[in-house]
C-alpha cells in the first residue's frame, strides 16, 4: 500500500464534514477536480471504499465513518503542532489586548491584572470594557486575546478556565414599590416599572436580552455599577450581581424581590481565549497567571454566610 499524503487526508475530511465535493473545494479554496481526485487517489492508495458516490449526496461508507474518525485524530494533532510551532516562532508581544465584561468584579480582576504587568514591562496592556455580547464578538474578531466574561462552553473554538459562579439578583430600593402590588412578585407585575438594563455593546452580532420585562419603561446603562446607583435613587430595579451588592442587601439599602416568579440567575465566569489562533509567550504566561488565581479569586466571591 503506498503511503497517503496529508493533502489527500485533508480533502477527505472536507468532504464529509461538509457533505460533498463542491462545499469541501470551497472550504479547502481547491478546485472540485482537485478535492475529487484527492480522495479518489486516497482510496487507491488505501485499498479501500471511503464514499458511497451511488445518490444525490455522497455519503461514507462504513470503512469511511471508521476511517475518518481516526484521521480526525491526527488532523487535530497536526493542527495543534501548527499552533506550537507558530507559538515558537513568536517574541514577546509588545501589546496585550484584554476584554472584561459586565459580570466581572473589576477590582479582583484589575489587582490580578495588575499583579502579573508589573513584571512584564515591556508589554503594554489595552483593557477593554464590554457588556452582554461585547466581549464574544472582539474575541471572533480577533481584536481580544482573552476575554474574562461567560461564554457559550460548547463552541469548539475556544478554551477558558473556571473561575466563578455569579448570581444575579432582582433588586429595588426600599419603597420602590407601592403597596398594591402583592407578593408574589413576578416579571408580568414588574411591567408597570422602569427597568434598568445593561446596553449591549456588540456592534454586529445578533443582539441579547437578559431578564427583560418586555414592555416595560427602560433605562439603558452602560455597566453594572451605574445600573447600581440609579436602583439604590429609587429611578428603576433590575438584576445586579451578588458580588455588588451584598453590603446593600445586608444594611436594608437593597431589597430583593426573588421568588419563584421572578428567580434571578447564575452565570458561570470564566476567562477564555482562541482554541484555533496562536498565542505568543506573554499571552501563554498571563494564562498560566489566571489559572494559578483562580482558586483564590472563586473564595473571594463566594457568598459570605
Amino acid at each position: 500500500m503506498a503511503e497517503f499524503t496529508l493533502h489527500d487526508l485533508q480533502c477527505f475530511d472536507a468532504v464529509i464534514r461538509c457533505g460533498g465535493f463542491q462545499p469541501a473545494a470551497a472550504l479547502l479554496h481547491r478546485s472540485h477536480p482537485a478535492v475529487f481526485a484527492a480522495v479518489a487517489r486516497l482510496e487507491r492508495q488505501l485499498d479501500l471504499v471511503l464514499l458511497d458516490r451511488g445518490g444525490y449526496r455522497v455519503r461514507a461508507t462504513e470503512a469511511g465513518l471508521s476511517f475518518h474518525r481516526r484521521a480526525q485524530s491526527l488532523l487535530r494533532e497536526l493542527e495543534g503542532l501548527s499552533v506550537h510551532a507558530a507559538q515558537l516562532s513568536m517574541g514577546e508581544e509588545s501589546d496585550i489586548h484584554v476584554v472584561i465584561g459586565d459580570l466581572c468584579p473589576r477590582p479582583h480582576v484589575l489587582g490580578m491584572l495588575g499583579r502579573f504587568f508589573a513584571q512584564c514591562p515591556g508589554t503594554r496592556l489595552h483593557l477593554h470594557f464590554e457588556a452582554v455580547g461585547g466581549p464574544w464578538e472582539r474575541l471572533f474578531d480577533d481584536k481580544a486575546d482573552l476575554i474574562l466574561h461567560w461564554i457559550d462552553k460548547g463552541d469548539v473554538r475556544v478554551e477558558w478556565i473556571d473561575l466563578s459562579k455569579v448570581s444575579f439578583i432582582p433588586v429595588v430600593a426600599p419603597g420602590f414599590l407601592p403597596e398594591r402590588v402583592d407578593q408574589p412578585v413576578t416579571l408580568e407585575k414588574m411591567q408597570a416599572f422602569t427597568q434598568c438594563v445593561m446596553r449591549d455593546t456588540a456592534l454586529h452580532s445578533p443582539r441579547q436580552d437578559y431578564f427583560v420585562a418586555e414592555g416595560a419603561p427602560q433605562c439603558l446603562v452602560p455597566d453594572q455599577a451605574m445600573k447600581k446607583e440609579l436602583i439604590l435613587q429609587g429611578l428603576g430595579w433590575g438584576h445586579l450581581p451578588h458580588f455588588l451588592i451584598a453590603e446593600e442587601l445586608h444594611d436594608g439599602q437593597l431589597i430583593s424581590i426573588a421568588g419563584s416568579h421572578l428567580p434571578g440567575r447564575t452565570d458561570e465566569l470564566v476567562v477564555a481565549r482562541r482554541r484555533d489562533r496562536p498565542h505568543g509567550p506573554i499571552a501563554n504566561r498571563l494564562w498560566d497567571h489566571i489559572q494559578q488565581e483562580a482558586p483564590a479569586l472563586r473564595r473571594a466571591l463566594e457568598p459570605r454566610a
